[in-house]
């Protein structure tokens, strides 16, 4: 894993997170005063020439100093750690968010929505809690270590030699142990991303799932996958929790190694017990820093999964163009689409070598069966796709050539699909156009024929919609995506099955009071349904055999 690239990521936060590193240095060196101290303590306990109450009470006031000292700074580094996580984990999720607004529709297609919200919960939770508690603990671990080692060769360099000759037994064990995780913590990330996906489809299902009397079987679908996740948790917390204590028991056996000898050396007259009692509490000092290093070598195994999906998920490359690009200007409506070919991932092509001029103020209209590539038509000409051939032109201009928010800009799309807020009327309707006056949005909302239903609603234009809309009928959702379309006030204007859900009489109703606005536009309408059709200058048959 390249931490390198990661932390560019994760870390905008570097003061808060060297002030960590110096609290944490700071305690550790507080840790590494406590055995000097305990022996200090010892040696004027053991005094042949009596006990100087005097200088033992020295010694506990400077010991109960150091012990404040450490609370003090293990507060400190605590709350510091903790908050400055929820930053690392909001500025990711930050991040993370703002790099799929910029990812093409194509990329979405390809993965389950449960892939999405993993990468913004668990994952960047899971990175930041790595950098903040696994990470920056690395130096004054090292320093621990290191500090206990360095004082254990001032009192007995033999024995000091022997802890140092224990380590590689230490480091075999956490490479056997924890080389286990990483497998299991990217199956769990993935599992994890299945049921959040499982979840999110069957609520948006929830009234077919009703209709077939299928809770049951969901309930059952769901139990499955959640058995599954609860399985290798329980498999990662089986490993993760063998490590530590396991690591600690040899840290332990090597103590009592380390006591036999200094009590030989003791008996020799190698060393006084004054200093032995300081040897072993550096001896136990030492195992802190080597159970951390076996707790860093567990997290970083558990890490890798969700760092490689991030590093893997940031890659994507954003919608094209990343350079600069002139805005399509005073657009009139005049569209070409120039021997155009476009072909779906690892299927036949859609369409190929298409012609097609549709003039300023004409309204065309695209029929024919599913998969004849209505829609694709569309999705090229707002680019969210891109052709494999060919070119697109709005008044002769290369839509390529100019930047995606102007040529987006340029075009009202109402898909056949209502995508709604859960939130008001008005929010609905400006979603768009945000500066929007109240009469501007009403009128918009007259053209769309939505103003006499969202004045009979509970609270008019402030009514809450519910999630996509599902506080109204399909009509009325229809007619409230139109009238934000129409609000947006677009040279250009595509309708996606947009009346589908208006019974005839509605359907014409509607066109009759979107005459006038319609004629000021170029119109695309896929449609199938007669009153539709009526209202195109020319109607484009798309037929399945032709491509």
């Amino acid at each position: 894993m390249k931490f390198t690239r990661l932390l560019q990521y994760v870390t905008p936060h570097r003061s808060t997170l060297f002030l960590v590193l110096v609290i944490l240095l700071a305690d550790s060196l507080a840790a590494l005063a406590l055995p000097w101290i305990a022996g200090k303590l010892t040696a004027t306990v053991l005094d042949e020439s009596g006990v100087n109450f005097d200088t033992i009470q020295l010694v506990l006031l400077g010991w109960l100093g150091l012990i404040a000292l450490k609370s003090m700074l293990n507060f400190s580094s605590s709350y510091l750690v903790g908050t400055t996580g929820e930053k690392m984990a909001a500025r990711l999720r930050q991040r993370v968010y703002e790099h799929m607004q910029v990812l093409p529709i194509s990329y979405f297609h390809q993965r389950r929505p449960g892939e999405s919200l993993s990468l913004l919960s668990n994952d960047a939770e899971i990175i930041s809690n790595f950098v903040t508690t696994t990470l920056v603990t690395l130096l004054p671990l090292l320093l621990t270590f290191f500090g206990a080692f360095f004082f254990m060769t001032q009192l007995d360099g033999q024995i000091a030699l022997v802890a140092v000759l224990l380590l590689p037994v230490y480091f075999v064990a956490m490479k056997l142990i924890g080389r286990k995780i990483r497998p299991i913590a990217t199956d769990w990330v993935h599992s994890w991303s299945r049921m959040v996906s499982f979840v999110q489809e069957n609520l948006g299902l929830l009234p077919v799932i009703k209709s077939f009397n299928r809770e049951n079987l969901e309930a059952q679908r769901f139990a499955s996958r959640n058995t599954e996740l609860l399985n290798l948790s329980s498999r990662q917390i089986l490993v993760q929790s063998i490590l530590s204590p396991a690591i600690s028991f040899l840290a332990g056996a090597g103590l009592l190694l380390l006591l036999w000898l200094g009590i030989s050396h003791m008996a020799a007259h190698e060393i006084s017990a004054a200093n032995l009692v300081s040897l072993l509490l550096y001896a136990m000092l030492m195992t802190r820093p080597v159970s951390g290093l076996a707790n860093v070598y567990g997290q970083i195994q558990r890490t890798r999964g969700a760092a490689e999906r991030l590093l893997e998920f940031f890659a994507e490359q954003a919608e094209p163009p990343e350079v600069p690009l002139p805005p399509l200007e005073n657009v009139q409506g005049h569209i070409r689409f120039e021997r155009v070919s476009y072909a779906y991932p690892g299927r036949e092509p859609v369409l190929q070598e298409f012609e097609l001029e549709i003039k300023t103020g004409e309204t065309i209209a695209l029929t024919g069966p599913n998969g004849a590539g209505k829609s694709t038509l569309v999705h090229l000409l707002m680019r969210f796709i891109e052709p494999s051939s060919g070119k697109i032109t709005i008044d002769g201009k290369d839509i390529t050539q100019h930047s995606l928010e102007s040529v987006r800009g340029a075009i009202g799309l109402v898909a056949q699909h209502t995508l709604l807020l859960n939130a008001s009327v008005t929010e609905n309707i400006a979603y768009g156009h945000h500066a929007a006056s109240k009469a501007d949005i009403e009128q918009a909302a007259r053209a769309a024929g939505a103003h006499d239903f969202i004045l009979h609603l509970p609270a008019g234009y402030d009514t809450a919609i519910g999630d996509q809309g599902i506080r109204l009928s399909g009509g009325q959702r229809q007619r409230i995506s139109l009238a934000r379309t129409l609000l947006k006030n677009p040279p250009i204007l595509v309708l996606d099955e947009a009346t589908a859900m208006f019974d005839p009489q509605g359907e014409k109703d509607f066109f009759e009071e979107c005459r006038e606005l319609l004629e000021k536009r170029t119109v695309i309408l896929i449609t199938h349904r007669p009153a539709s059709l009526a209202l195109a200058d020319k109607v484009l048959k798309m037929d399945l055999s032709h491509y």
